[in-house]
């Protein structure tokens, strides 16, 4: 019996969070951002009294609003809480009237007048997304990748009435990799550890253990929001300096330089680690040396001798192209619909009609952002597209790419017929003269359908067995490179053409493998005689031959 008190016990003391200390909550903001901070706050059974967020746009709730009009809570949708610089009567009796005990401000784009943040028991905290004190302002992660610097964050603190300068609640940091995007940032550490974290904080205060650490001034930066005519690149510095200052103002406002009289704005920078692939010379202003336009992008030169690559490219008009395409743009032609690809060029206008919902009649001139869509429903597009039109994997560039209905259809089709594939797969080879002839050998990491050197540009040489001597350096794979390639490999199970694919077809691509492998098979048996110390009649008959054997076998399985 009295281990069965315990137990019980032990269920109602862990098995719900009620019973902490919570506190009646007032969320202050939008985005979608705001709406997991407001779930998740809910869900560990803090009481949220009022949601106090933008009005509508162009008839679309905010992501916040939404939620909260769900679960019933009362929802404020204020357009503005001062009139020259006094708090507006009616604004602030509907405020004070949900009776709140804490602010919450997840991400917020109003003016919140001091004695509304100064109004509950235990003040107002915020959201930041930098190390403060430093990136204080509207732009932190663009200008957290502009600098370059090596560490990104957040900040959780107490609003006080300077710009971003208030006690410090916690923070949170990781490292930033070197081609990360501000896209790269939010998804992967910004967004999901800030909603823990904003969590956290609440709980801190209910405990009543929050502490407040003064912001330290020295070291303290702050940057306005960029603006497109501040934005122009400046040529004269090093490849990672261009590449950054590309990277952080990606998308918004673009970085930009002229090429050929007009203004073209440059999108997905890299930092070029391989050889510089051929291409066709591109004159741009400003630049000592002529970018090149290759087949997976334009490559750019630093005053250092370094390279970078850029992959979209953007016109004054508002047309995006690959930069791979640049001497080629205009030149596809309309293909014209089958009746399957019809079918899913009406259900793309349903979802294309139920994300602008303001919009009366999709029609093949409708641009997507023109008619108020953001980035948060460029996600919900591509997923919608990918659950009702057979597993269909778009990328969320390919929206920013072909933003008018009928471009995007026509990208749609194209993509369903293979003919919007990526660029030719660049391979750069080791080349030895060895048993009478030349053989070609990849030496970087293949990750997500590329050859790529090793995230820290480690290499190791490799070693032929039989003597002794270094065949050549590979790419030295970092625990990066293992999560990025394994990343990859579940994605392309669980989203890629091999998983939607019927077993008939998946045997005749083994056969073809099998057949491609015996094709090659005195080369492929000489690099592994290289490799592994085999004798080559060994290598050829038994380690290539017994594996087209294989690749055979299987295949004859699949139907």
């Amino acid at each position: 019996m009295l281990w069965r008190g315990s137990q019980a016990l032990r269920r109602f003391s862990t098995g719900q969070v009620y019973f902490k200390n919570k506190l009646k909550l007032a969320v202050i903001g939008q985005s979608l951002f705001g709406q997991e901070v407001y779930n998740h706050l809910c869900k560990e059974g803090h009481r949220v009294v009022g949601v106090f967020t933008v009005p509508d746009k162009d008839g679309k709730a905010d992501p916040l609003a939404l939620a909260a009009e769900k679960d019933g809570t009362p929802v404020f949708k204020f357009p503005r809480w001062r009139v020259k610089g006094k708090t507006i009567k009616e604004v602030a009796e509907a405020y004070k009237s949900v009776g709140a005990e804490l602010n919450v401000l997840p991400f917020c784009t109003q003016f919140i007048p001091m004695d509304i943040i100064d109004s509950p028991k235990h003040g107002s905290i915020i959201y930041h997304p930098s190390i403060l004190p430093r990136h204080r302002g509207a732009s932190a992660i663009n200008w957290t990748l502009i600098m370059g610097d090596k560490k990104a964050g957040f900040s959780v603190f107490w609003a006080d009435d300077g710009l971003d300068t208030g006690p410090i609640l916690l923070q949170r940091s990781c490292d930033v990799e070197p081609n990360d995007t501000v896209d790269a940032l939010y998804n992967r550490f910004l967004f999901p550890e800030g909603i823990k974290a904003m969590v956290e904080a609440v709980q801190l205060i209910a405990d009543g253990k929050a502490p407040r650490i003064p912001q330290l001034e020295e070291g303290a930066t702050y940057e306005g929001i960029q603006k497109k005519e501040n934005a122009e690149i400046s040529w004269d510095q090093s490849a990672e300096v261009l590449h950054n200052w590309i990277r952080g103002h990606d998308k918004v406002p673009g970085a930009w330089t002229e090429i050929n009289g007009q203004m073209v704005t440059f999108y997905s920078s890299s930092l070029l680690k391989s050889s510089v692939p051929p291409g066709e010379p591109l004159e741009i202003k400003g630049a000592k040396k002529p970018g090149l336009v290759t087949k997976n992008g334009l490559v750019l030169f630093g005053n250092d001798g370094k390279a970078l690559m850029v992959k979209n490219l953007q016109f004054e008009d508002g047309r995006m192209i690959p930069a791979s395409q640049y001497f080629s743009a205009g030149e596809t032609s309309v293909v014209e619909l089958t009746p399957d690809e019809m079918k899913v060029a009406g259900t793309i206008k349903v979802i294309w009609a139920g994300i602008l919902s303001n919009v009366p009649v999709i029609e093949d001139s409708t641009d997507f952002f023109k008619s108020g869509a953001s980035s948060m429903d460029v996600v919900r597009l591509v997923e919608e597209i990918r659950q009702k039109c057979g597993g269909l994997q778009l990328q969320n560039e390919d929206v920013y790419m072909a933003t008018k209905f009928a471009d995007f259809i026509q990208k749609v089709v194209r993509r369903l017929r293979g003919e919007d594939g990526e660029a030719e797969l660049v391979v750069d080879y080791v080349l030895k003269e060895v048993n009478e002839m030349t053989v070609k050998m990849p030496y970087q990491c293949f990750i997500n359908g590329q050859f790529t050197d090793s995230e820290d540009g480690k290499t190791y040489d490799t070693i032929n067995p039989t003597d002794g001597s270094t065949i050549c350096k590979v790419a030295y794979a970092s625990l990066v490179d293992v999560d990025k390639a394994v990343a990859a490999a579940k994605d392309a199970f669980e989203n890629g053409e091999w998983g939607r694919m019927n077993a008939r077809e998946r045997g005749r691509l083994m056969y073809r493998l099998a057949d491609l492998l015996e094709e090659n098979q005195e080369e492929l048996a000489t690099i592994e005689a290289l490799d592994s110390g085999a004798v080559y009649t060994l290598a050829l008959k038994t380690h290539i031959g017994m594996s087209v054997q294989t690749f055979r076998y299987f295949a004859g399985w699949c139907d």
